[in-house]
């Protein structure tokens, strides 16, 4: 069965990706699910301060596990089959290695929704992901509704008159 990698990190762009791969499914795509989040590594203040490396290494699991829970909860309700993996470092790589020892065959992310001035400079974890990734990548746009809306949901888009 296909194991397909999905991208999280608590956001609705992450949802939307999550929402895909949940469409693939129920159109009779077989694949479980792998949702995967990378932690920021301890910085040093925090290592000072906590001086107890599994105490860093479990508060960062359960931030990740807390930020995927909505993920996991779309997941669950549709019965699809899933796994939980949280990584720490940065974020690229760390998926990579994430979708390489899994072993999945896909990997889904949302998009950041920036501009292409905003994506040259910025970066973009989702390009950067698509050249470093082991397996194909799919970048899943964040919804528009507008872009969605039937003419005559729109201000007079052939509904009932705009009040003047």
């Amino acid at each position: 069965m296909l194991k397909i990698l999905v991208a999280v990190d608590g956001s609705d762009l992450s949802l939307d990706a999550v929402r895909h791969t949940l469409a693939l499914v129920r159109q009779g795509l077989a694949a479980t699910v792998v949702l995967a989040h990378v932690q920021e590594p301890a910085t040093l203040y925090e290592m000072v301060v906590s001086r107890d490396p599994d105490l860093i290494a479990a508060a960062s699991l359960e931030a990740g596990l807390h930020l995927m829970a909505p993920a996991r909860a779309l997941v669950d309700a549709a019965g699809v089959p899933c796994e939980s993996e949280v990584g720490v470092g940065e974020v690229v790589p760390t998926l990579a290695d994430i979708a390489e020892r899994t072993q999945c065959a896909l990997i889904v992310i949302g998009a950041r929704g920036q501009g292409a001035i905003a994506s040259a400079l910025l970066g973009s974890v989702s390009q950067a992901l698509v050249h470093a990734s082991p397996v194909p990548v799919t970048i899943v746009k964040h919804a528009d509704l507008s872009a969605t809306a039937q003419p005559a949901d729109l201000p007079g888009g052939g509904g009932e008159p705009d009040p003047v």
